[in-house]
């Protein structure tokens, strides 16, 4: 009965009253609460000879979805903050109040007042897998109980802030030349629906045989102007139909994945950047003390790719019935000779973690001078495009004028 009634008061939602009054003293205070309701609030404050002047339930409605930035920025604060001495319900108190997103202040005091009532942190954690995977959540669990959850925060806050790097900069090198090309896109439309029909126009009262380029720009306008519909209609649907296929089915995401590493200059870079994430991810858990096991389920769910994930499910199979790590990679013949090599100095020498990592940085720098040499070769490429794109409407579209002019 006892067990019921405790489990009953925790399960009893309250919210956080912002609070004035005046003490016995007579003297303004001010403080916050945190309660079932706020009658609840006002009977505490009245015991403690507090008269309320002004309650007001505080409200986190609103505000942007909770981000990998987010969770990131979170991870090295409260690993700074435990490191400095500050006790866990405070710092994430002081993380709640400090951010300026309503949501996530929202979710830091949820998985405080988990903790409150007698949850791990790990635990709290695990009830929003929406935001904090399995590989954080198995990394804190190790940290909990090996009694270094500072430093494991700490190791988890650099690989998060590792990864954010790299998919920063392979989006910054994708984001120009997708602007470009969608900019491109939308000015021909509106070339081939309104500019291209005014010249028609002009052209019908020549009297005149126009040239072919010119035609075929006319045809090409006439098609888009009738069908443009159908035409947005399949762009549409066949974006909603792959997104729908790579979510819902394993076999197509697999498929995608291993044709997108195949394709050129784009393929390489997104190999290096799954391998340094393949590496780090491994790392990190295998430092934190987490069996190599085990650190390789959460290498999977953590590799960014189906084809690696597919293949790390193969090595921990082959390692659990006990292959070596090096041997185990190998035969999913997914890693380049320098990994397997370096993979195995790490297992032969014991520092298989101090190794992984050294792979890791490797890879980094080899996708920071991918990227870089990726944005001076697609600048030119883009240019030279949009010159015969655009370029070559125009001239179609004046050949006509320059005809007549050197008739008349």
């Amino acid at each position: 009965m006892a067990t019921a009634t405790a489990q009953s008061r925790r399960d009893v939602k309250e919210f956080t009253y912002l609070w004035e009054g005046v003490d016995r003293n007579n003297r303004q205070v001010r403080g916050e609460s945190r309660a079932a309701s706020e009658t609840v609030v006002t009977t505490n404050l009245r015991r403690q000879g507090v008269r309320i002047v002004k309650i007001k339930r505080q409200s986190f409605r609103g505000g942007r979805a909770v981000g990998e930035k987010d969770i990131t920025f979170f991870t090295r604060q409260l690993a700074t903050m435990l490191k400095a001495g500050v006790p866990l319900l405070q710092s994430f108190e002081i993380i709640a109040r400090g951010h300026s997103n309503p949501r996530f202040s929202r979710l830091m005091l949820e998985v405080k007042n988990k903790i409150e009532t007698g949850s791990s942190m790990s635990q709290a954690f695990r009830e929003h897998p929406k935001h904090f995977d399995a590989l954080f959540c198995n990394l804190v669990a190790a940290g909990e109980t090996s009694g270094m959850l500072d430093a494991i925060l700490d190791r988890i806050a650099t690989y998060k802030e590792k990864i954010l790097a790299i998919k920063s900069k392979i989006k910054s090198a994708l984001f120009y030349p997708i602007s470009v090309v969608t900019v491109a896109i939308v000015v021909v439309w509106v070339i081939m629906v309104w500019v291209i029909p005014s010249f028609k126009k002009v052209f019908s009262s020549f009297g005149a045989d126009l040239p072919a380029p010119t035609l075929i720009v006319m045809a090409i306008s006439e098609f888009v102007v009738k069908w443009w519909w159908l035409g947005a209609l399949i762009m549409v649907g066949t974006v909603v139909g792959f997104l729908f296929m790579l979510r819902r089915s394993a076999a197509f995401r697999l498929g995608f994945d291993r044709f997108i590493l195949r394709v050129p200059i784009i393929g390489p870079i997104l190999r290096k950047a799954t391998i340094a994430r393949w590496t780090r991810t491994l790392q990190t858990m295998f430092a934190a003390g987490v069996p190599l096991v085990e650190s390789l389920d959460a290498v999977a769910g953590a590799a960014g790719n189906a084809l690696y994930a597919a293949g790390t499910k193969k090595i921990q199979t082959e390692v659990s019935t006990g292959t070596s790590l090096t041997n185990a990679m190998a035969n999913t013949e997914l890693f380049p000779t320098m990994v397997l090599q370096m993979t195995q100095i790490g297992e032969e020498s014991g520092s298989l973690d101090n190794m992984l990592g050294k792979i890791a940085e490797y890879f980094e720098r080899e996708v920071d001078d991918a990227v870089a040499a990726l944005s001076s070769l697609l600048e030119p490429i883009i240019i030279v495009f949009l010159g015969v794109v655009i370029g070559g409407l125009v001239v179609a579209m004046y050949l006509p004028i320059f005809k007549l002019g050197s008739v008349v």
